[in-house]
């Protein structure tokens, strides 16, 4: 089974294929307990937003991996897919500005 790090990849090249924006990779590995990697990418609007979660969800269930819980809808701006120990977040432009999860975990490894 696929673990952490390729999952995270996967999962970005996923958004990727979306054309999301931004994707970003970081490690959280000794940075934030409950989950060792974040994906974090942006979509332009609710089309996208919901194109770029379909298309994380369908390549995690191909690898064998599903996600443990699912929060928001793309039309709240936040799709949150906990995978364990992987946590993908799809957000909206002004939204994730707004957040800046980037710099909120800056102690984290940038891996893509």
């Amino acid at each position: 089974m696929i673990e952490g790090r390729e999952l995270a990849l996967l999962a970005g090249e996923a958004a990727t294929a979306k054309n999301a924006a931004d994707v970003r990779v970081l490690d959280m590995t000794g940075v934030f307990p409950a989950a060792d990697f974040f994906v974090i990418c942006s979509g332009r609007n609710i089309p996208q937003i919901t194109a770029i979660t379909r298309s994380v969800q369908d390549e995690l269930e191909q690898a064998g991996r599903s996600y443990l819980r699912r929060q928001g809808v793309p039309e709240s701006g936040w799709v949150l897919l906990d995978c364990g120990d992987v946590v993908v977040h799809i957000f909206n432009v002004e939204t994730r500005q707004f957040y800046d999860l980037e710099r909120l975990w800056g102690d984290a490894k940038v891996v893509l």
